[in-house]
């Protein structure tokens, strides 16, 4: 049944190309990125809400976890406000974003799943893990940079940084 969502998935990224949604793979030299698209809200430390060609899309960073802040029936985690904070932080409302995609286009909750980017190349997903609020999520096929997550949390964890050294566990 995965190999039938994949195969599904894969048939799905040219038609959402063309309607607008943002391209498969960011440009390797990322200090000069086009943005793609512009921040509505932070939802919590993984999820944002952004405009793509005037679309208003859930999107949910691939490749991290951060503890629960909103989530039915789950009490707020350890380290949860301060990694929704932080990312708020990083992305004041407005910020125009370079949005990557990966394999698979959406997640069961059809959420836009996305590598985010600031313009000047700040690679979002991977500075919310190193900075400590966030755990390595990752989820094939989507796994174009589970090594610079796996990276960026190692030495989170060895500095005790954020949920590191403030959540057992």
């Amino acid at each position: 049944m995965r190999y039938a969502w994949v195969v599904c998935s894969l048939m799905i990224v040219p038609t959402a190309a063309c309607s607008g949604t943002p391209p498969s793979r960011a440009p390797t030299d990322t200090t000069a990125l086009t943005p793609n698209a512009t921040l509505v809200k932070v939802v919590d430390g993984d999820t944002i809400d952004v405009l793509v060609s005037g679309r208003k899309e859930r999107v949910r960073l691939i490749g991290i976890d951060t503890p629960e802040t909103k989530k039915p029936n789950t009490p707020v985690q350890c380290f949860g406000p301060e990694a929704s904070a932080f990312t708020a932080s990083l992305l004041p409302d407005g910020t125009a974003l370079y949005l990557e995609r990966d394999v698979e286009p959406r997640d069961p909750y059809d959420r836009l799943l996305a590598y985010v980017y600031l313009a000047d190349g700040t690679f979002v997903n991977v500075e919310i893990v190193r900075q400590g609020y966030a755990h390595v999520l990752t989820i094939a096929p989507n796994i174009a940079h589970s090594s610079e997550f796996v990276h960026a949390a190692s030495n989170a964890r060895a500095a005790n940084a954020g949920l590191w050294g403030r959540c057992s566990g």
